[in-house]
């Protein structure tokens, strides 16, 4: 049996990793909560838009756009979406398992050489190096601080690669925020454009925030010159909610992974407590029994 200065020892370490599980979760909450209000306000604005888009593209008109004829892959672009830092459950790890199938995936295909992966933070740039290829940048600050100009240039050099030909098809892998104790490991092809899916998402949207919109417009100057603009738009818009809902799941992540920590704290600091206690009464009763045993003697 632990001596009382080792229960002793061991229950003031507890005590200590406990202020600091505790202090961590009431910070990850505070940011989930800022997360959560940008994610949701973001969130209907992106979802009209893709819905006005679908609506034209899938609409009997003579609109012709390169964002949604599908190639054949020769190179594939990865945007995979995780954190800078850990003691945030199997919030990176599970990204990174996903990433490592869909690379093994393509490379049975067109051959890990022709895989490009963008990585947002930390945690993903290091795995990726381990995976023996090459990062496309450094984009770990935006994993920490969600900033709309920065999604909106990596998203123009995407497109602007897309347009080019120099890649066929651009791949999101990020953790969707769906509450605060789930979040959904959700793989979205960004370019090409699917129709069919985007259609689908867009009113599975609408029907959870009560919008209806009419199929019909009246359009100008002219249908051509609005999904001109629009679609870049979309696109852009696109990689900074991605972005958002990324961080609003970690955050989430982290808020319950630090709670698990304090509630498991707490009950190794009830066990211990009751240790100390019989391991101090069990002292103090054979003191008595050797001052009892020496009096008789």
């Amino acid at each position: 049996m632990a001596s009382l200065k080792e229960v002793k020892g061991r229950i003031n370490s507890i005590n200590g990793t406990l202020k600091i599980t505790s202090a961590m979760k009431m910070v990850a909450s505070a940011k989930l909560h800022k997360a959560q209000e940008a994610i949701e306000n973001m969130l209907p604005y992106e979802s009209r838009l893709h819905r006005i888009l679908t609506s034209f593209l899938n609409a009997e008109l003579s609109i012709e756009s390169p964002f949604v004829v599908k190639r054949d892959v020769k190179k594939v672009a990865i945007v995979v979406f995780a954190s800078n830092s850990s003691l945030c459950g199997g919030f990176n790890l599970n990204i990174i398992r996903h990433l490592s199938e869909v690379v093994e995936e393509y490379s049975k295909t067109i051959g890990i050489e022709n895989i490009l992966v963008y990585p947002i933070g930390r945690k993903v740039t290091d795995a990726v190096k381990k995976m023996k290829i090459t990062p496309m940048g450094d984009y770990q600050h935006m994993s920490g601080k969600p900033n709309y100009n920065e999604a909106s240039d990596l998203a123009g050099e995407l497109i602007e690669r897309y347009m080019n030909d120099e890649i066929q098809e651009v791949v999101l892998l990020y953790n969707h925020f769906k509450s605060s104790s789930t979040q959904v490991l959700t793989r979205e092809t960004y370019l090409p454009i699917d129709l069919s899916t985007e259609e689908k998402k867009s009113e599975k949207q609408e029907k959870g925030t009560g919008m209806n919109i009419l199929p019909d417009y009246i359009i100008e100057p002219s249908v051509e010159k609005v999904i001109q603009k629009l679609l870049p738009k979309v696109l852009h818009m696109k990689i900074y909610t991605v972005l958002l809902d990324s961080a609003a799941a970690e955050h989430a992540a982290r808020t319950v992974a630090m709670q698990v920590a304090t509630d498991n704290a707490n009950e190794l600091l009830k066990d211990l407590t009751v240790q100390y206690n019989k391991t101090r009464q069990q002292a103090i009763t054979n003191e008595l029994l050797d001052i009892v045993g020496g009096t008789m003697a």
